[in-house]
């Protein structure tokens, strides 16, 4: 065999990677250019939850001088990276797809498409319930006298880092289930560790959730359920 026989397969893998990678940052782009005409009104439904419960004539503030341009902005740009988003898992699947095994497929494909839905429903969950509440906890706790007016690009900071959190979170089953299927751990072992997962959730909570117990204890729960709900699909795995 030649030296360019055997440096074939690894260009065409370059090769095919460097087209992948071409068509993601396509779709990333376009659903970026999509959605740049509504920038603002992203970024008002973003801020509606705080907005609703600021007190009247109360409104954000931007700091910098150049905020109110640059905030919506990155607004699109995150809406444009979750838009093109089956557009990227499509062709990161049809890179690593051929050098899979077929019981390999079926597993990573429900194992995705349940972590797309749970970290939308996290997202979600942050958003509709979550925000609220804390939202109008802080403002009721806000001191008589003191403006709570909050800079638009520390929000969006704010409610990026809780949307990736609560997203995070409620990955728990998908975790728990490649932990049991991978053979890192035995279900008897993750069912014997539930008093360390409980405590370990609560310490987590109050890491990445503002300094409120109503946050934490509405990350807290949800994954504890999960971590449930995991075991579950573990022991049903088991039985099949």
């Amino acid at each position: 065999m030649t030296e360019h026989a055997e440096e074939q397969p690894l260009t065409a893998h370059l090769l095919e990677l460097r087209r992948r990678l071409l068509y993601i940052v396509a779709g990333i782009v376009i659903g970026i250019l999509v959605l740049l005409p509504w920038a603002q009104e992203l970024y008002a439904l973003i801020a509606k939850p705080l907005l609703s419960v600021l007190p009247p004539q109360t409104s954000m503030i931007a700091t910098d001088v150049a905020s109110p341009l640059f905030v919506p902005l990155k607004v699109a740009f995150m809406g444009g990276l979750v838009l093109s988003l089956p557009n990227t898992l499509y062709h990161i699947w049809a890179f690593v797809a051929p050098a899979l095994y077929r019981n390999e497929k079926r597993l990573i494909v429900p194992l995705l498409a349940s972590s797309l839905l749970l970290f939308a429903a996290g997202v979600a969950f942050c958003y509709f319930l979550v925000f609220p509440a804390a939202f109008r906890f802080l403002a009721a706790m806000t001191p008589e006298g003191v403006n709570m007016a909050t800079d638009i690009g520390n929000y969006l900071s704010f409610v990026l880092g809780m949307f990736l959190a609560f997203g995070a979170a409620f990955e728990v089953p998908v975790a728990v289930v490649l932990l049991y299927r991978g053979g890192a751990v035995s279900l008897e072992t993750l069912k014997a560790a539930r008093p360390y997962v409980v405590v370990g959730v609560f310490v987590v909570a109050a890491v990445v959730t503002p300094p409120d117990v109503l946050s934490q204890v509405m990350l807290a729960l949800p994954m504890l359920a999960l971590y449930e709900i995991g075991l579950l699909v573990c022991s049903s795995m088991r039985r099949n």
